[in-house]
């Protein structure tokens, strides 16, 4: 099963060009973090940007920056079913472990074309699904009974729920499918979702403070929950700052600030964030920078 966290790497650009230096910095930063796997080109990717040649280049890149030493799963999602099977067949060309796959959006099937869009797509292929259900970026939400019946397909193992709705997710942890991944897509329910039996969370704000997150994770599964949740107090109160203007261009200023990345570049219609959330952003990221180089000390 999945478990833990697994991040949903920015892409990072410089100049319009998608920065391989920045990118091959990041990934060797964050292999050593305790994190579960990487997944590019998802929305916080800013996959909506990327062009047919890049996708591919991308892919290319992950797998020899991260040379087998992480799970690689890649965002493939959309709202022609044909099309999205033919770019899984591409994305089989690699050694990646799998795909993250957002319910279809715009044209809102009903919960048979969901179901049927995802059926169509295990049959075509060998590899992980991992089922993204996130309607207020899709207009359609996956219901559990739908979830359930694509649970039972032979390589659908897991979903990433941002559902938006807190008594979906419970009835869904209360009653999870057999050997099936909860990971949680609303950073701000980590805590939360581990409590109620999640397995893990693909969280965009887990870029930043990432120990810490992985340690709130360990310290759940070892039923520590005091100390987990002293640990999550200190994240609960940084990750809206993170959301407060639209993803990833908040996290790509931190970590540019940190000098993991060259530049906080975001493409249109995605705009750099502002001045005020520059000083928010400052003040906290200085702070634990401070802090965690105290700590080795």
């Amino acid at each position: 099963m999945l478990t833990g966290i697994l991040l949903p790497i920015i892409t990072p650009f410089k100049d319009n060009k998608i920065d391989y230096k920045s990118y091959k910095r990041l990934i060797d930063h964050y292999v050593d973090k305790g994190i579960s796997g990487i997944i590019p080109l998802g929305t916080t990717g800013e996959v909506p940007t990327i062009n047919e040649y890049d996708f591919r280049e991308i892919i290319e890149k992950t797998m020899e920056f991260t040379e087998d030493r992480l799970p690689v799963y890649v965002g493939v999602g959309g709202n022609f079913t044909e099309k999205i099977v033919k770019k899984v067949r591409l994305v089989e060309d690699y050694n990646v472990k799998g795909i993250l796959s957002v319910c279809p959006y715009y044209n809102k099937p009903n919960q048979e074309g969901i179901y049927q869009h995802f059926k169509n797509i295990s049959e075509n292929t060998n590899l992980d699904i991992i089922l993204y259900n996130i309607p207020y970026r899709t207009g359609v939400n996956i219901e559990n009974e739908t979830i359930y019946k694509l649970a039972e397909l032979k390589n659908i193992v897991g979903l990433k729920d941002a559902s938006g709705d807190i008594k979906q997710t419970m009835a869904l942890l209360m009653d999870p499918p057999k050997d099936f991944s909860i990971l949680t897509g609303e950073d701000i329910l980590f805590f939360s979702t581990l409590a109620l039996g999640g397995q893990g969370g693909i969280l965009a704000s887990s870029h930043l403070k990432t120990e810490l997150f992985v340690e709130v994770y360990h310290k759940m599964k070892a039923n520590d929950t005091q100390g987990a949740l002293k640990i999550w107090k200190d994240l609960y109160e940084f990750i809206p700052l993170l959301f407060k203007e639209p993803n990833p261009a908040p996290i790509k200023y931190c970590l540019m600030e940190q000098g993991l990345i060259d530049s906080a570049e975001v493409r249109l219609p995605l705009t750099p964030i502002s001045t005020q959330l520059e000083i928010q952003l400052d003040k906290v990221v200085l702070a634990y920078n401070k802090n965690k180089r105290l700590h080795m000390a």
